[in-house]
């Protein structure tokens, strides 16, 4: 009695475990069930099936993974491997082959696949009990036994009985070996029919995913001629051409879409600078009629008008006064002629120096190498003592009284006392413990003046 194939089913989808089951079930195969590539990889351990059906997508290792574990133990490898899985596609079979499985299985798997496949590898159980029909009493043909109870008979009768009985008992055995061969070939014959109908079913399905049904029923028997080559390939190759020729289209059409985005954005943008423009127009009629007016005022006024005007006061001198009221003198004169329209600003600022004496008799400028520290005062007593009034000199305060009336007031000129604001640092720290009142005075010079500002109107 022969031994049932076994096979193993390698899938965590315990519906598709099932279905298979069921499918090689019918086919007298015992089955066993894995829910992943370990417990499968545990399973071969102990056990050695005639076939894996091995699914690809699984949690932890996948199905490819699985194959090559199995093919890389010399215990394992010799087990056919049967990918079972919804992957499919030329290239994903290539690849399945290539690592060692025998081919591929779709999950929508029909009972004629799985005979197709059971066939390919010798699984399916031998359907004959072994024996000869020659010896099988019930398939024997009566001749036979005519033939072995004549020939006793025949070899007693002598020499005639024999010459007539040699060709009497050819043709009986060829006919009885005729008679036992007819119900192998009969056999033989219907499992042909059924793996002819298996494969018919698989082209079948094939087929009709190319052509109409009804071209199918015209044809029934154009299933079993094996097509050409290039229509198994028909499909995808004019896919794959319509793919190509699709590409550039859709291309141009995402160009074209961009482009007219671009063409509105830039017709926006356009309209905004257009509005700038004109705004900047604008305001440049008014810059040029300003640099018209300014036009007609002289360089030096208008290095006046960029630059504070400073005049040093000595130490003793009334600040508005002297130079002071010439260089006044001098700017009016060319802000008139430049036709300058704005104010003079006269500004006064005190300087401390270093000073010998005392309050009773006076203070005087200490000598150049005296050290800082041992002047008398660090101050201006004679700045200090000045009343607003006094810090200008009469002259200068008339020259400031007629400008107005003698420009139309375009012009006018405004005194103003600034402090002890310094414009020079005075030495501190280290530095005014080696300062001397020569250098500490020089500085102190610089901070007594007069600054002169225009501000236009």
């Amino acid at each position: 009695m022969t031994t049932a194939k076994r096979a193993l089913i390698v899938d965590d989808s315990r519906s598709a475990r099932v279905i298979l089951c069921r499918m090689l079930e019918a086919y007298d195969l015992k089955v066993d069930a894995a829910e992943s590539a370990e417990q499968a990889l545990e399973y071969l351990r102990q056990n050695r099936p005639d076939v894996v059906f091995m699914d690809h997508l699984m949690p932890g290792m996948d199905g490819f993974q699985a194959i090559q574990a199995i093919k890389s133990n010399p215990d394992t490898a010799t087990i056919p491997v049967m990918m079972y899985t919804s992957q499919e596609g030329e290239l994903y079979v290539s690849q399945a082959r290539a690592l060692g499985a025998v081919g591929v299985l779709p999950k929508t798997v029909k009972p004629g696949d799985v005979s197709r496949v059971l066939y390919q590898l010798h699984l399916l159980p031998e359907r004959r009990d072994g024996r000869s029909p020659l010896f099988d009493p019930d398939e024997t043909p009566t001749a036979l036994p005519e033939r072995t109870e004549r020939t006793p008979a025949a070899l007693r009768t002598g020499a005639h009985r024999v010459e007539h009985a040699a060709p009497t008992q050819v043709g009986e055995v060829e006919v009885a070996v005729r008679n036992a061969i007819a119900p192998a070939m009969r056999e033989y014959n219907a499992e042909l029919r059924r793996y002819i109908a298996a494969s018919m079913e698989v082209l079948t399905r094939k087929i009709a995913a190319e052509k109409p049904a009804a071209e199918a029923l015209q044809h029934p028997v154009e299933p079993i001629v094996a097509p050409p080559a290039p229509s198994s390939t028909r499909w995808p190759l004019l896919l794959a051409v319509a793919t190509i020729a699709l590409i550039p289209t859709l291309v141009l059409a995402v160009l074209h879409q961009r482009t007219v985005e671009s063409t509105r954005s830039l017709m926006q943008s356009n309209a905004h600078l257009a509005s700038v423009v004109e705004e900047q127009q604008a305001q440049l009629a008014a810059l040029q009629q300003a640099a018209k007016a300014a036009a007609a005022i002289p360089i030096a006024t208008t290095t006046a008008l960029s630059t504070n005007h400073l005049e040093p006061v000595p130490y003793g001198e009334t600040p508005l006064a002297g130079k002071r009221l010439d260089r006044l003198r001098e700017m009016i004169e060319s802000l008139r002629t430049g036709g300058f329209k704005g104010r003079v600003r006269a500004s006064t600022y005190t300087g401390e120096f270093c000073l010998i004496g005392n309050g009773i008799e006076g203070y005087s400028i200490a000598a150049d190498d005296l050290p800082v520290k041992r002047c008398d005062l660090i101050g201006n007593p004679f700045d200090d003592s000045l009343t607003a009034a006094q810090r200008q000199s009469l002259s200068f305060a008339n020259l400031a009284t007629s400008v107005p009336q003698q420009t139309g007031n375009a012009l006018s000129v405004e005194v103003a006392n600034g402090g002890r604001s310094v414009a020079v640092p005075y030495p501190e720290g280290e530095a005014l413990t080696r300062a001397t009142a020569g250098e500490w005075n020089r500085i102190a010079a610089q901070n007594n003046r007069v600054e002169f500002v225009l501000e236009l109107e």
